[in-house]
């Protein structure tokens, strides 16, 4: 097996591992901000709820429903940005955003997010991919 496709491989089982298993989903009582969003196109809907402390995202879920990009994508972002100050969680948005949005080269600085770099290439699962990540920038403006 050549490189490219151990590593398609790879990215398969982190996006299906969590769509199966999403890390921090549910609802976050003490949440600070909370945001949501839905994509009309296709019916996948995402509530993001953060707790601050200070300028830090001390703890973070998400609850709704989607498709197993929408919500890979989600739990991808929660466990990326837990800990980081909201100017970090913001850049990694940025940077994210820009990989699957435009196409840009994936920075390595996103982690296991590099599993989502294909979806630059499927115009239609892009709203998909940054569902949550427009939840979260609203959550933290």
């Amino acid at each position: 097996m050549d490189q490219m496709s151990v590593l398609d491989e790879l990215y398969r089982e982190i996006l299906l591992d969590h769509y199966q298993s999403p890390r921090n989903f549910g609802v976050l009582p003490q949440a600070t901000k909370r945001a949501g969003g839905m994509n009309p196109s296709c019916g996948d809907q995402v509530e993001v709820m953060v707790l601050l402390e200070g300028d830090t995202i001390a703890d973070i879920r998400f609850q709704g429903q989607g498709c197993a990009i929408s919500t890979a994508s989600a739990s991808l972002m929660t466990e990326a940005v837990k800990g980081k100050k909201v100017a970090e969680a913001l850049e990694l948005s940025r940077k994210f955003q820009a990989m699957v949005v435009e196409g840009a080269p994936p920075d390595p600085a996103l982690g296991d997010l590099l599993a989502l770099q294909g979806v630059a290439k499927l115009p239609a699962r892009v709203k998909c991919a940054t569902l949550a990540w427009h939840a979260l920038e609203e959550a933290l403006r």
